[in-house]
């Protein structure tokens, strides 16, 4: 969809796009009524439009509607700070070019913006979601591994002491910090692998030694 009030600009696109399927309305307040009824794939906006609108002022009703539909802003009457604001915040524009336009720039936006953007941008941020849950959940898991495989080394060497640990020396061993030490023994003595008296109470206070894992 252009949404474009002047002839001469809209006969250029025309001669530029014609590889494209173009629906032209001249305002805002007309291209709002034409999208509900069939929606595009793509929205190329000016700012100065007839009637006394003003393109910015609609960009937030398309994206409301059309969330994952790119929107192209062309003007030659925006303030940097106005291109600025039109490509930032949750409804905001994909791309912003000026008039006059250089035509194969143009047509390599529009490409672009068709092939990356919209619903094929959401499936790639979902995807990557999805990347990251899994490294997270990796991550858990490699934690996870780590703290009962010491806490198991950790069992056997106090399993048949009644003398309390150095807990200074196991976190050096471990290469893990003071209180991690501790919360280890706190585990194994709730699970009854190590005696409770085992445990030095006065050790709870301390501040961490933080040793690189």
């Amino acid at each position: 969809m252009i949404i474009e009030d002047d002839d001469l600009q809209y006969e250029i696109y025309e001669e530029a796009l014609t590889e494209y399927e173009l629906v032209r309305v001249s305002t805002g307040t007309e291209a709002l009524q034409s999208i509900s009824r069939n929606p595009p794939h793509l929205i190329l906006l000016d700012h100065i439009l007839e009637g006394g609108e003003l393109g910015l002022d609609f960009l937030a009703d398309f994206k409301d509607l059309l969330p994952h539909v790119p929107v192209v802003i062309v003007s030659g009457a925006l303030e940097v700070h106005q291109r600025i604001t039109a490509l930032q915040g949750p409804r905001r524009a994909h791309y912003c070019l000026t008039k006059p336009l250089d035509l194969e720039d143009l047509k390599e936006t529009i490409w672009v913006a068709l092939k990356e953007c919209g619903e094929t941008e959401v499936v790639r941020q979902f995807e990557a979601l999805e990347r990251s849950r899994r490294v997270d959940v990796e991550d858990l898991l490699s934690r996870s591994t780590d703290r009962l495989l010491r806490q198991s080394q950790i069992h056997r060497m106090l399993a048949n002491s009644d003398q309390r640990p150095n807990i200074s020396a196991l976190a050096r061993q471990f290469r893990v910090a003071r209180r991690t030490i501790i919360r280890d023994l706190q585990e194994l003595i709730r699970r009854n692998e190590i005696k409770p008296g085992i445990y030095p109470k006065w050790e709870t206070g301390i501040e961490d030694e933080d040793v690189p894992r």
